[in-house]
């Protein structure tokens, strides 16, 4: 038999539409009864209503064979719709694609009543629904891992810029502690969240502090040489502070050359240069005798 025309998968659910949903709902709820889920009833059902609405119409136009095809797009569509939306909820990849398996119990219990009396068309048409809904099951799950993706690196972005805090220290100075390795994109929030505050500030002197950062290679030290450049194309003194003795015994070893950048070995050092390059003259009061 072929799958163009001639299969009776499109009339059996037009003609069961209402049981099949009612059937399908039921197996849901079941599975959301025993902890599997975490939405409403009420969406749930609602879900279920839009995807079997697609479904019908998808197989109606005859295409059996797979799921590409522009007659399945409302139905890929609809599918997204609901991974994505499980991610969010925190759902796992296999609660996400049970939503599509869990229809071939009540399906291919109907298929069995309306077709038992032809084993022959029922295998081959169990074979086609067999296909069609694993296609949509593993759908669900490429766009639900898709969606996670985004979701952290989204969450990454976020936790850069807030690792790269830069503080106001004094009048015309700033101060970005760095913490946790320094890798390429790590960088561009560095030198971006850096040359901001310089625009925001007019700040005259800007101190990086590396004591947060666990190891310095050739790669970190050319990443906070290419931060030093852009901030003084934007007329901002830079002071590298942090560089403890094995910190300097690697940069010296790497035959990395810092020797135009201005380095102290701490923070403290640091602010107290920055102070005396913006003119600032800091005194110990006497205490009241």
């Amino acid at each position: 038999m072929s799958s163009q025309g001639t299969s009776q998968i499109p009339e059996i659910v037009k003609k069961h539409e209402a049981d099949l949903l009612a059937e399908w709902s039921k197996e849901l709820a079941l599975l959301r009864g025993q902890g599997s889920g975490r939405i409403k009833e009420a969406e749930l059902r609602e879900q279920c209503s839009s995807f079997l609405r697609a479904f019908q119409e998808a197989i109606q136009s005859g295409k059996l064979s797979g799921i590409t095809g522009e007659s399945w797009a409302t139905t890929r569509e609809m599918l997204s719709e609901v991974s994505r939306s499980r991610s969010l909820q925190g759902f796992s990849p296999s609660e996400t694609a049970i939503f599509v398996f869990s229809l071939k119990g009540p399906l291919l219990a109907l298929m069995r009543r309306e077709l038992g009396k032809d084993p022959e068309l029922l295998v081959n048409e169990t074979t086609i629904v067999n296909d069609l809904l694993d296609k949509l099951g593993l759908y669900t799950t490429e766009v639900y891992q898709k969606s996670r993706e985004e979701v952290i690196s989204r969450q990454q972005q976020e936790m850069m810029e807030l690792s790269t805090p830069v503080v106001k220290m004094w009048e015309g100075v700033l101060a970005l502690p760095l913490i946790g390795t320094l890798d390429s994109a790590r960088t561009q929030v560095v030198m971006e969240s850096l040359l901001q505050a310089i625009v925001q500030t007019g700040a005259e002197v800007a101190i990086i502090d590396i004591t947060g950062v666990p190891t310095v290679d050739t790669l970190v030290a050319q990443h906070l040489i290419k931060t030093v450049t852009a901030a003084r194309l934007m007329g901002t003194d830079c002071i590298i502070s942090g560089i403890r003795p094995q910190i300097a015994q690697t940069i010296v070893h790497l035959g990395v050359d810092l020797s135009g950048v201005t380095t102290k070995a701490s923070l403290a050092d640091a602010l107290a240069l920055a102070l005396k390059r913006s003119g600032f003259i800091i005194t110990k009061a006497q205490t009241a005798k």
